[in-house]
């Protein structure tokens, strides 16, 4: 007797689908990943959103120093006069509101990202209030940034 070989079943020979593959085993099954082209798009559409997205990022962070600014400013112009209404003299120095608990710490001018660049503008007492002895105090406080702000006027001017 001779033996001949039972014909199997092969994967790619299942029912006709309709879509183009050729049975349950036809398509991506086996593989895993992405071809190269879908990187490619994915990485250009990440590409084009940074784009759009970082210029606008770097106005707001722009815009949020000089609205800081702008707070600190005030706040120190505030000081200053609650100073002057409580001692009926300025204040020598920036110090001198810390010392004194008006403030609990210099802030950080978030131009020049430091406490120790704020420019103090000096009362100009005339001739003859000039005393031996009398400290000239701070009636104003400026940033001491020379940059230039979102509306075109420096930020030391302000």
């Amino acid at each position: 007797m001779m033996f001949t070989p039972r014909a199997t079943r092969q994967p790619w020979t299942g029912p006709n689908t309709g879509t183009g593959e050729r049975g349950p085993g036809a398509g991506r099954r086996g593989r895993r990943g992405f071809t190269l082209i879908e990187m490619i798009i994915v990485f250009t559409l990440i590409g084009i959103l940074v784009g759009l997205a970082l210029p606008e990022y770097k106005y707001s962070l722009r815009k949020a120093r000089e609205t800081v600014l702008k707070t600190d400013l005030f706040e120190f112009r505030k000081l200053i006069n609650q100073y002057y209404n409580d001692k009926s003299k300025y204040p020598p120095s920036l110090k001198t509101l810390v010392d004194e608990g008006y403030l609990r710490q210099i802030p950080i001018d978030p131009m020049t990202k430091s406490a120790e660049t704020w420019v103090e503008i000096r009362e100009q007492p005339n001739y003859e209030e000039l005393l031996p002895n009398v400290e000239i105090g701070i009636i104003d406080v400026q940033s001491g940034s020379d940059g230039q702000a979102l509306d075109g006027t420096i930020y030391n001017t302000w």
